[in-house]
């Protein structure tokens, strides 16, 4: 395809493919090794590709995390004697419910099924998606590292073509540097977008196809964690603590996880859901409040901060799920929204629908067709015990939204009492960015400023991620709107965005005759995509930088 480029009319190199697959994540790495796995059982071939925008596998990926291996030991059964890094299982499950001072938990037999984590494991989900990238080389998989699809490309008949990686050495200004090159073509008989929450080219394609027309909204949390090495006394190795309550308000969806690792290691966090009313709310003051807790912070105390990050997550459910596949591709993984919130797991869905993506492809291209729709991946779905499982959570996030002793109670009674299967189904009726209340009808909250042991600021935060981007290319968070930010956000809303990023990319800063401006650091950018879904008036539009820019996360 012939592109203007600013010197000249260029054309781009393209590469073919029976598969390109879209994000190097678990999703996108499962569905890769189980095409190849099918073509070895075969003895036949299938060309398959991964297109990864983080500077190496695992390299944008975070997540808590404790892993329900179902979906793994589907995939590669062997998995332990092929050295997963999967090695610490969960020895003790707790529960509290927080209040400021006091810490109440709930005895074991009380919690439901989806709180209980026997037989799960404790892991970094980066490492594990860099073994998994390491297992889908080795059965001939190419995979891409620093190079972000940008652009969905269509055939004439509007069927998905494949992708197109974007620029690189564009500059501020919007011209080719003297390190310009130009994208490359990925085109594909299908092409499996396997992007995570709030997928970019999944946005779009949404659109396009109209495949959320019979869903509910999708919903989302922004979760932020921390890596922390801790005094061995404090140590427990597969401890796993989930908590509700403090420092969030009744009426606030969100909660926290501290999941104790190998090495005298643990991983905290904080899920906050963005459906929340006051734009005075922030998520990472929220959380670095939270480590204050009489019950928490002792696990912390002669510690040391290792690293940080954060990261949107999907919370619709089975509910909010779009249609999954389109002429020529199929959205899997939290591309489409397939993290079980009940559980707070979604590894073992995005392995599952990898592997079920994947056989519909295959199937389709071994009989020759191709840019069709592969009606057998959410026909497969439906049969699968993820759907099962996904089925009996569908009511979670719809009760908890209306608050935390209310929804407490019933998804007690739907999951303790009735495994879920329960005849009656709720459903979403916003979107995240339309439950904003004017700043005017909000309460202001102020938050304690950080000591630097315990608690930290946004910017010291950020350096501990790795996060880089080139410094000289045009910025990655655009502004359907320069004015808005201003003219609505701050005015009716009191700047929301300088408290929802847990980055520190927005602030409002004063020109010299007095007048308010937003300054974007897009430079700090962890790519969370928080403001993409938050933004009250979807002013923000989050685009593609340059390959390998975003965070490196090492060992989250």
């Amino acid at each position: 395809m012939a592109v203007e480029t600013g010197f000249q009319t260029q054309v781009r190199e393209s590469m073919e493919y029976d598969v390109v697959v879209v994000g190097g994540g678990p999703a996108g790495l499962s569905a890769a090794i189980r095409l190849k796995q099918r073509a070895a059982s075969l003895n036949s071939e299938v060309s398959v590709c991964v297109l990864e925008k983080g500077s190496e596998v695992g390299a944008h990926i975070l997540s808590g995390a404790v892993m329900d291996p179902r979906g793994l030991a589907e995939l590669i059964p062997d998995w332990k004697e092929k050295g997963a890094p999967i090695n610490v299982e969960v020895t003790e499950d707790r529960f509290l419910f927080l209040s400021e001072d006091n810490a109440r938990a709930v005895p074991n037999w009380a919690l439901p099924d989806n709180f209980k984590n026997h037989g799960n494991y404790v892991i970094s989900l980066a490492n594990l998606t860099r073994w998994l990238g390491e297992q889908a080389e080795a059965l001939g998989v190419e995979i891409f590292p620093g190079f972000p699809a940008a652009e969905v490309l269509y055939n004439d008949d509007g069927s998905v073509k494949g992708v197109a990686t974007g620029n690189m050495g564009i500059g501020k200004d919007g011209k080719p540097t003297e390190n310009f090159q130009l994208g490359m073509e990925l085109h594909a008989k299908y092409t499996l977008f396997c992007e995570g929450a709030r997928g970019h080219l999944g946005r779009h394609l949404q659109d396009k196809f109209k495949l959320r027309e019979s869903s509910d909204p999708q919903v989302y949390g922004i979760g932020i964690k921390e890596l922390w090495e801790i005094d061995p006394a404090k140590h427990k190795s597969g401890l796993v603590i989930h908590t509700a309550g403090w420092p969030l308000d009744t009426q606030t969806y969100g909660g926290s996880f501290l999941y104790h690792i190998d090495n005298n290691q643990v991983m905290v966090g904080f899920v906050v859901g963005l459906g929340y009313s006051n734009p005075y709310l922030s998520p990472f003051e929220e959380f670095q409040r939270y480590k204050t807790h009489p019950a928490i912070r002792t696990f912390f105390e002669g510690g040391k901060r290792l690293s940080y990050g954060a990261r949107a997550i999907t919370a619709g459910g089975l509910l909010s799920l779009p249609k999954l596949a389109f002429p020529g591709g199929a959205l899997v993984g939290d591309d489409a929204g397939f993290l079980n919130a009940s559980r707070i797991k979604g590894t073992h869905a995005a392995i599952k629908t990898g592997m079920l993506a994947a056989d519909a492809a295959f199937d389709a291209v071994q009989a020759g067709r191709q840019n069709d729709v592969l009606t057998a991946y959410p026909a497969s779905f439906k049969a699968s015990w993820l759907h099962t499982e996904l089925y009996k959570a569908r009511n979670f996030k719809q009760w908890m939204s209306k608050g935390l002793y209310l929804g407490t109670l019933m998804v007690g009674i739907e999951q303790k009492l009735f495994g879920g299967n329960v005849p009656w189904t709720l459903h979403h009726k916003h979107w995240d960015h339309e439950m904003l209340k004017p700043a005017a009808q909000s309460e202001p909250i102020n938050y304690p400023k950080p000591d630097g042991k315990l608690t930290f600021d946004r910017l010291s935060s950020v350096f501990i991620s790795n996060t880089n981007h080139e410094e000289n290319q045009p910025a990655h968070l655009t502004l359907s709107d320069s004015g808005v930010p201003v003219d609505v956000n701050l005015r009716t809303y009191a700047g929301p965005e300088s408290r929802y990023c847990p980055a520190g990319v927005y602030e409002f800063a004063r020109n010299d005759d007095g007048s308010d401006r937003l300054v974007i650091n897009a430079q700090n950018c962890l790519h969370c995509k928080t403001c993409d879904i938050k933004d009250p008036t979807q002013n923000i539009v989050w685009v593609t930088p340059e390959g390998g820019g975003g965070p490196n996360y090492p060992n989250m």
